[in-house]
């Protein structure tokens, strides 16, 4: 939290991937600094082969739903970094499931790509997280396994069943139009829009199709760690462009 608030940030999200565990540490520790902490959670999901997460803000951390949808994700997403480990091994990437866990920590509750790609990155197959994912473990990549958890609607129902905002993150642009309407209908309020590596281009169509269809847009810098390249608050959104979020949010 000192750090977010160095960085002259007044309001963060945590929403890691598929857990809430997290939240309540963030917010005890924001009650003593000038920072506002919105509980969050980044529940993944399957659309065909392809990964689509949806995020919830302003969920309630004590959701039964949460907890039980977190306990499912580990048990998975161990499943899944053993599956990748082997592929990565059939490409001559010898990486063992240890030395992902040494990145998680020991409070780590849900394994992911990013622990993966730090262990990568401290075994020289990679000069950065960011490289990592470029060219080993990225959604394109031989190695890539579906998290396979729920369906795209499940997630948004999840959220909404712990009181929170389901928002699509980082919306692939191939995928806007087919799965859009399926996830409306299922109660989606809207986009993330602002990320760090967004092309123009993607920002202006996402923000148009908010702006058509009366949904709620949402940013995010994607940070994890300090061992990512970036400081935290190098990427940041204004309260313009997601006061209708905050709104909805009750701040």
């Amino acid at each position: 939290m000192s750090e977010a608030v160095a960085a002259g940030l007044d309001v963060i999200a945590i929403t890691d991937h598929d857990t809430v565990a997290g939240v309540a540490t963030a917010q005890e520790r924001a009650s003593t600094l000038s920072m506002h902490v919105i509980p969050g959670i980044e529940v993944s999901s399957t659309y065909g082969t392809t990964d689509v997460h949806v995020l919830g803000y302003f969920v309630d951390p004590r959701s039964s739903v949460l907890l039980e949808h977190g306990r499912v994700a580990g048990s998975r997403r161990a499943e899944r970094m053993r599956e990748m480990l082997e592929r990565l091994d059939r490409m001559e990437v010898k990486i063992s499931y240890g030395a992902v866990m040494d990145e998680a920590g020991p409070e780590g509750v849900v394994i992911g790509r990013p622990h993966l790609a730090k262990a990568l990155v401290k075994a020289g197959y990679a000069q950065s997280v960011w490289d990592a994912f470029e060219r080993l473990i990225g959604n394109e990549s031989e190695a890539f396994v579906p998290t396979h958890l729920l369906e795209p609607a499940e997630a948004v129902n999840l959220v909404l069943e712990a009181g929170g905002i389901p928002l699509w993150a980082h919306p692939p642009g191939q995928l806007v139009d087919s799965l859009l309407p399926l996830l409306l209908e299922a109660g989606l309020r809207g986009l993330e829009v602002y990320r760090p590596r967004s092309k123009k281009t993607d920002v202006i169509r996402l923000e148009s199709i908010c702006k058509a269809n009366g949904l709620l847009m949402s940013g995010g810098s994607d940070w994890h760690n300090p061992g990512n390249g970036r400081a935290l608050g190098d990427f940041y959104v204004q309260g313009h462009e997601i006061e209708d979020l905050l709104h909805a949010g009750g701040l």
